[in-house]
């Protein structure tokens, strides 16, 4: 039987490398023979556009349209319908027509597992599927984590990224004890790391003593590097655009910590 795990990429702080870490996780995880879907539940769009799409409210269907019919009690329609495919990696897209859902959860019957109804008969076909949340701790993001196994938390070492990390850790308690009993922490994945700076070293101390004793802070850092905008203008992953360069062997470490613990 096949045991699907629903990863959502969480930070109600932007700019953190969320999509990054979406990206280069689903293409890592894909390099090693997985099934990958990624899901892009941010209306700016920015996974879907990282893929070439650069006009994605001109697609047909996209997560928009799926969250409506959950919500109108409407079929879904076909898999091949919406799910695009670039190599070894699958998309479910999004546009900014996402923003409307959120308003229209508000009023919605069992508004905050409409996601995990759309992903629930996606599982069958995957081995990990990934959400990239949006930057905000609204409704998307909470049916992101009602839909979710397991939570990953990419961090700034930033100072105000690092306070944040406590109102986003207790919307995910929250969630558990309410919605998804089963949902877990996988972590804390330093990003945008710069190891020169007193202040990097300072933030990262802070989150280590902050919530090292009781939730994984991942070894491996992701360094900060002009690279990864290079390697989005050329809509790959930093993993496939630069394999040998310090962002890309950060996050090959990184995944071999995450995916072999």
């Amino acid at each position: 039987m096949n045991q699907c795990e629903i990863i959502a990429i969480a930070n109600q702080k932007g700019g953190v490398g969320k999509t990054t870490t979406t990206i280069n996780l689903g293409y890592s995880l894909a390099e090693r023979g997985k099934r990958v879907l990624l899901v892009d539940c941010d209306p700016q769009s920015n996974l879907t556009m990282s893929f070439g799409i650069d006009r994605p409210d001109e697609l047909p269907i996209t997560l928009y349209h799926l969250m409506t019919d959950i919500i109108e009690e409407k079929e879904l329609p076909q898999r091949s319908d919406y799910i695009l495919s670039f190599n070894n990696l699958d998309i479910l897209p999004c546009s900014i027509e996402l923003a409307a859902v959120e308003v229209n959860l508000v009023t919605a019957m069992s508004r905050e597992i409409t996601l995990k109804a759309i992903l629930d008969q996606l599982r069958p076909y995957y081995d990990h599927i990934i959400i990239d949340c949006m930057p905000s701790l609204g409704m998307l993001t909470i049916n992101a984590l009602a839909a979710c196994d397991r939570v990953l938390i990419p961090a700034a070492p930033q100072y105000l990224s690092a306070k944040g990390l406590e109102l986003l850790l207790k919307n995910i308690i929250r969630v558990k004890r309410r919605i998804n009993p089963s949902i877990e922490i996988d972590g804390i994945l330093i990003t945008m790391f710069t190891e020169r700076t007193k202040l990097s070293k300072e933030i990262v101390n802070l989150i280590n003593e902050s919530y090292g004793n009781h939730i994984k802070i991942y070894e491996n850092k992701i360094p900060v590097s002009v690279k990864v905008g290079e390697a989005v203008l050329k809509y790959k992953s930093i993993v496939e655009f630069d394999p040998n360069g310090k962002v890309a062997v950060a996050y090959k470490n990184f995944v071999k910590e995450y995916a072999d613990e």
